[in-house]
């Protein structure tokens, strides 16, 4: 039987990273507050070190590394910003990383990610099994994989998001989060179920990959083929075997969201709030939006879990809006 992680670990989490990962602002919209006819909280990660959430699960990852492990160094696969927190961890902590991404990874997570020092491997997200790939180069060159979601100490710096959260606004009714693979929704219900335990927590991801939703509903991990949607970073074919059972255990429900839906709501931070958020950070945002009749008079939090996307291609989703 998998043991599964715990708060506990979060809070170890937490100290480990504080002195590396920014504590990102909790903002508010009186427009949205209106909207909702309720008080709404965005955590917002996209303004966290490299861009996104993902930089908390990797630095506490690499920073446990031994020194025979930091030595010889770390290997990872992402479709960008697990790759940027790899690599940015690795070059603060002098470690040697080799990151598989998909050939076409936005152009923006693959500069930055090669930026950081990274040896960047690329492969067909659609004709290859990346985790196939990571697993054969760690094993060649004596490498240690941290993969993107599935692992505790990756799902345990996640989970620090909401436990900030928590801290600065105390309990919530509701709380809607991203999902990909589990990592970020398995942390934040860890902390969640801590810190706010009558919380409603709501994973949400695309609409056309609703491998979780699908999960959640039948009680066994769900394996899809990658879908195709604007939200990159949610592009995943599968739950994880640690992260499943703690969103099954802990979560109350899966959502989805449309590709048109983000695109509003990344036209929306972008004009009333000043925020640049990718696609799959506004996963969270669009499906509250859809259920904001059942939100009135309730005190909402909302995780904004990214900002790296290309300056080109936002212009052009949000072009192709108005």
């Amino acid at each position: 039987m998998i043991k599964l992680p715990t708060f506990d670990d979060v809070a170890a989490a937490s100290e480990r990273i504080k002195c590396q990962a920014h504590k990102t602002p909790v903002m508010t919209s009186r427009t949205v507050d209106e909207e909702f006819g309720a008080k709404v909280f965005f955590k917002c990660e996209n303004l966290q070190r490299m861009g996104a959430f993902k930089f908390r699960g990797g630095f506490n990852s690499l920073s446990r590394f031994s020194p025979e492990q930091r030595k010889t160094g770390v290997v990872t696969f992402s479709s960008g910003n697990h790759a940027q927190a790899v690599a940015l961890s690795a070059k603060l902590l002098g470690i040697p990383a080799t990151i598989l991404m998909p050939h076409d990874a936005p152009t923006a997570k693959m500069a930055a990610t090669k930026g950081y020092g990274a040896n960047v491997v690329t492969y067909d997200r659609y004709t290859e099994d990346r985790e196939q790939i990571g697993r054969e180069l760690a094993e060649k060159h004596g490498l240690t994989l941290i993969p993107p979601y599935d692992h505790p100490d990756v799902l345990c710096g996640q989970g620090t998001a909401a436990k900030e959260l928590f801290e600065e606004v105390g309990p919530l009714d509701a709380f809607f989060v991203p999902l990909g693979g589990g990592g970020l929704l398995s942390g934040c219900a860890l902390a969640t179920r801590a810190l706010s335990p009558d919380c409603q927590l709501y994973g949400v991801e695309p609409e056309a990959g609703n491998d979780g939703q699908r999960s959640f509903r039948t009680g066994s991990i769900v394996h899809i083929d990658t879908p195709k949607t604007i939200a990159d970073g949610a592009q995943t074919q599968h739950l994880g075997n640690l992260t499943f059972p703690i969103i099954r255990r802990d979560v109350d429900d899966i959502l989805t969201a449309s590709d048109t839906e983000l695109v509003d709501c990344m036209a929306f931070m972008a004009t009333r709030m000043k925020l640049v958020v990718e696609p799959t950070g506004c996963l969270g945002f669009a499906a509250a939006r859809n259920m904001k009749a059942g939100l009135k008079g309730k005190h909402v939090g909302v995780l904004l879990s990214g900002g790296n996307v290309d300056m080109a291609r936002f212009a052009s989703l949000l072009g192709a809006q108005s």
